[in-house]
């Protein structure tokens, strides 16, 4: 079986790989005392919605391209291979939980646990990757609260926004317009 990607597909692709882009990029609350250069931003907000919203192709191509482009345009480059994986499992690991974008309702444990899950991964693997780049167990550690506080600050946000799409009915429409397959 041929698995073909429509121009459509694509397109909403690069759509939503900007918004993640957009979004970390154009709020950044920097962490104090986050030795790595820990900030809050609202990517973790839009790549929660896609993810849930669109479900996990789309949350990890978003979250992968989207959040590493801003690391490649950032101080922080050396940081963006770790992103690509990091956030690319994370965004796929969430749409896959949430219900893989086909259902209109997961549920709130179930929402709850398809951003809890994921970002518990995200927290260890940029804790393995600063290890990795530093050699430095400490610090790595260090950072991890940052990471916490980055992913709560991104839950509280996301969850009133997939509430919003998802009571006004829209999260299907969108599906629907991002599938070619309709």
């Amino acid at each position: 079986m041929k698995n073909n990607i429509s121009i459509r597909e694509i397109a909403v692709a690069g759509l939503l790989i900007a918004i993640v882009f957009v979004a970390t990029y154009a709020v950044q609350i920097p962490l104090p005392g986050i030795a790595t250069g820990g900030l809050i931003h609202l990517g973790n907000v839009a790549l929660f919605t896609i993810a849930v919203v669109f479900g996990k192709r789309y949350g990890a191509v978003s979250g992968a391209f989207g959040m590493a482009l801003f690391d490649v345009l950032s101080p922080w480059v050396i940081w963006a291979p770790g992103t690509f994986i990091i956030r690319g499992i994370m965004g796929y690991a969430i749409g896959a939980i949430a219900g893989g974008g086909k259902e209109e309702n997961p549920g709130m444990i179930r929402l709850v646990a398809a951003m809890v899950l994921p970002s518990v991964w995200m927290i260890l693997g940029y804790y393995g990757y600063n290890i990795l780049l530093y050699h430095d167990y400490r610090a790595a550690l260090l950072s991890i609260p940052g990471d916490v506080i980055q992913i709560v600050a991104g839950m509280v946000l996301a969850l009133p926004a997939i509430g919003l799409i998802q009571k006004s009915g829209s999260a299907a429409m969108l599906r629907k317009l991002a599938s070619s397959r309709h």
